[in-house]
């Protein structure tokens, strides 16, 4: 009796086969990180890993090109809700963290492009482990901004802004999570002021780091997953939206751990993927 097999559908085939679970993927991760004022690529990258089947380098691409498209839509709301005005006598923040994490993203991808899979895979998850414990921290643990003089809270800056390029870069991420704390501790602004900054910040930062990936073979997955792209895209916008109209709706003392949870188990599998 003849039988004929059924085609067996590569990676890639089966993500452009199910656009509408990769929309719906996306909506979810952005909620997650709209009801915490974030875009929630943290939580996107492990996402294109581990279930969706990228390579690690791939993964860290498609999430950076993800997030400058959320970021550039949510600029616009951003400076409805806080004016340029009120934005401007705090450029020389924005200046000082750029002086470094334009250095830094540009490291960051170089070392990303450069590491061999598996150990690309490693830095992802104690990346991931830091993210988890900061977000734990910022939530539950609020500290006083720090009292610095001018002259070595400019050298803090340049060093904060290098290392949050460098992990912003290695993640494919905007660095809010990162940039937001930092600028409430080392500068004292208003928490509302430091998500705008933070944006400010993220946008040349994460076009550097673009560059830096476009010289890389590993750049042509945009290319191949157009589709995938823009459905998770629109799906991360969406659901970003939607997550910033819930946010306050579940307590922090319930969210906060279950995302802290969410991102240490994504660790620990990302770190055992193979």
């Amino acid at each position: 009796m003849n039988s004929t097999a059924l085609p067996l559908l590569t990676p890639a085939q089966a993500r452009q086969e199910s656009l509408p679970l990769v929309f719906l993927a996306g909506a979810i991760i952005g909620v997650l990180g709209g009801m915490i004022g974030l875009g929630g690529a943290e939580f996107r990258l492990p996402l294109l890993i581990g279930v969706f089947g990228f390579a690690a380098l791939q993964a860290i691409i498609m999430n950076k090109a993800m997030s400058l498209i959320v970021v550039i839509t949510a600029l616009p709301a951003r400076l409805f809700a806080v004016p340029l005005a009120e934005l401007s006598p705090h450029l020389y923040i924005v200046l000082n963290l750029l002086a470094g994490s334009l250095l830094g993203a540009w490291i960051g991808a170089h070392w990303a492009t450069k590491l061999k899979s598996k150990t690309l895979f490693r830095v992802i998850a104690v990346l991931l482990v830091l993210i988890a414990v900061l977000l734990f921290v910022t939530h539950f643990f609020p500290v006083d901004p720090l009292d610095i003089p001018a002259a070595p809270r400019t050298v803090f800056g340049i060093v904060a802004g290098i290392l949050i390029g460098l992990v912003a870069a290695l993640m494919g991420v905007a660095g809010g999570e990162l940039l937001i704390p930092t600028i409430v501790l080392l500068y004292g602004t208003d928490i509302k002021i430091a998500g705008s900054l933070s944006l400010a910040v993220s946008l040349p930062t994460m076009l550097v780091a673009f560059a830096r990936f476009s010289r890389d073979k590993s750049f042509s997955i945009l290319g191949q997953s157009k589709r995938f792209l823009i459905s998770m895209t629109l799906g991360s916008i969406t659901g970003t939206i939607a997550g910033g109209l819930l946010l306050g709706v579940v307590p922090n003392l319930v969210l906060i751990p279950l995302l802290v949870l969410l991102l240490l188990l994504s660790s620990i599998k990302v770190w055992n993927h193979d």
